[in-house]
C-alpha cells in the first residue's frame, strides 16, 4: 500500500521512507538539450527494460494539470515533472510504493517510498529496479566520479535517501534549529516539509544525505537510519515533558485540535495543518486513540488542494471558500 496508508516502523514520530536513484542514459544529452525524439525514445527503451516490474504507464502529457498536481501531493513526482510540457512518462506499481519519472531532470528517477521508518526496505525496492534498468539499457557512469547526473550534487551514488518526521515537541522547544546546523556538519540536510508542501505549521522536517560521493549507498542508509532513530528517541522525551509539566494543557490542546477537525464546516490548509498536527501528537501519545494514526497520515494526501478537487469532480477553479469546505467535509468523514 502507499506510504501514506499504513503505518510503519516508529509511526508516531516517523511519517514515511524514501530512497531515490538518479539515471541517465548513455547516448543522450542532459536537461534542455534532449528533444522530443530523445525523449520518446528514452521512455520506450526505459519502459522497456522495466517491462519485468509491471508498471502502470502514465503519460503525463496526456493528464490534466489537476491531474498531475495530485501525483505530486503523493509524492510520486515533483513539482516540475508535474509542469513539463515535452514528452514525459510516469511508471508506477499497484501498490503505489515504487513510482519511476522518465524525461525528468535526469533521464530516469526511480523511486521507492514506504510507511514509516524502512530506508533499508525501501532501498531493496529501488536498487532491484535499478538493476533491471542497467540490464537493459547504459547508463551514463564514469570509474572517477560514478553516475553521472543532471545535478553536480548527486554525482557517486547518484542516491538521495530522506525520511519525514513529526517533530512537534522539539519545535515547541525551539530545538530545530540547533539540531539542523548539527545534522549539516554530519553531511544530513534537514529542512522543514513546507519546501513540499507549502502549508506552515505542521511540524513535519525532511532529513535526507547531503554527501552522495565518498560513501557507498549501504553506508548513506546506515547513517541516516542512525540518525532518524536519535531524533526519534530526542522527541519521545521531549514528548513525555511535555506530558509530566502539563498535562491538563496538552489534552486540552490535543482535543481542541481534534475537536475542531471533526465539526469545522470550513478549514483552510493552514488550518487544517497546524490542527492535524495537535491531534496527530495527541494519537500518539494515547490522549486519543492510537489506531487513528493511519488515518490521520492519509488526510496529509486527501486534504491537499488537488485531491480534494478530483475526489469532489472538480474540474475547474474554484473560489477558496469553496476548497476550505469542501477540505472540511473530507477530513470530517477522514476521521469519524
Amino acid at each position: 500500500m502507499a506510504w501514506y496508508n499504513e503505518i510503519g516502523a516508529e509511526s508516531d514520530v516517523v511519517i514515511s521512507s524514501r530512497v531515490r536513484f538518479s539515471r541517465n542514459i548513455v547516448g543522450y544529452p542532459f536537461g534542455d538539450k534532449l528533444t522530443d525524439t530523445g525523449r520518446s525514445e528514452i521512455i520506450e527503451k526505459v519502459t522497456k527494460a522495466l517491462a519485468l516490474a509491471e508498471l502502470e504507464t502514465i503519460d503525463l502529457v496526456a493528464k490534466s494539470p489537476l491531474e498531475a498536481n495530485a501525483l505530486v501531493e503523493e509524492r510520486f513526482i515533483s513539482s516540475h515533472f508535474a509542469a513539463e510540457k515535452a514528452p514525459h512518462t510516469l511508471l508506477l506499481d499497484e501498490n503505489k510504493q515504487l513510482a519511476v519519472t522518465i524525461c525528468d531532470k535526469d533521464h530516469v528517477r526511480i523511486q521507492a517510498c514506504l510507511a514509516g521508518l524502512a530506508l533499508d526496505s525501501a532501498f531493496e525496492k529501488a536498487a532491484a529496479l535499478d538493476d533491471l534498468l542497467d540490464n537493459g539499457v547504459e547508463t551514463a557512469y564514469s570509474e572517477s566520479v560514478g553516475y553521472l547526473t543532471q545535478n553536480p550534487t548527486d554525482l557517486g551514488t547518484g542516491m538521495r535517501a530522506s525520511v519525514v518526521l513529526h517533530l512537534p515537541a522539539m519545535a515547541l522547544a525551539g530545538r530545530i534549529g540547533i539540531t539542523s546546523r548539527n545534522l549539516a556538519r554530519l553531511g544530513i540536510t534537514m529542512r522543514s516539509f513546507i519546501g513540499e508542501s507549502g502549508y506552515e505549521s505542521c511540524a513535519l522536517y525532511q532529513i535526507s544525505n547531503s554527501v552522495t560521493m565518498g560513501m557507498s549507498e549501504t553506508e548513506i542508509i546506515e547513517k541516516l537510519t542512525t540518525v532518524a532513530k536519535q531524533l526519534v528517541d530526542g522527541e519521545r522525551k521531549l514528548r513525555n515533558t511535555l506530558k509530566s509539566d502539563s498535562f491538563a494543557r496538552l489534552c486540552d490542546r490535543v482535543m481542541r485540535a481534534n475537536g475542531i477537525l471533526q465539526s469545522a464546516y470550513m478549514m483552510s490548509a493552514d488550518e487544517f495543518m497546524q490542527l492535524w498536527s495537535d491531534a496527530r501528537l495527541g494519537t500518539a501519545l494515547g490522549i486519543l486513540d492510537k489506531t487513528a494514526l493511519a488515518e490521520f497520515d492519509a488526510l496529509l494526501v486527501t486534504a491537499m488542494p488537488a485531491n480534494l478537487l478530483l475526489a469532489s469532480g472538480q474540474t475547474g477553479d474554484i473560489a477558496a471558500s469553496e476548497l476550505d469546505i469542501i477540505r472540511a467535509k473530507a477530513v470530517r468523514e477522514g476521521i469519524n
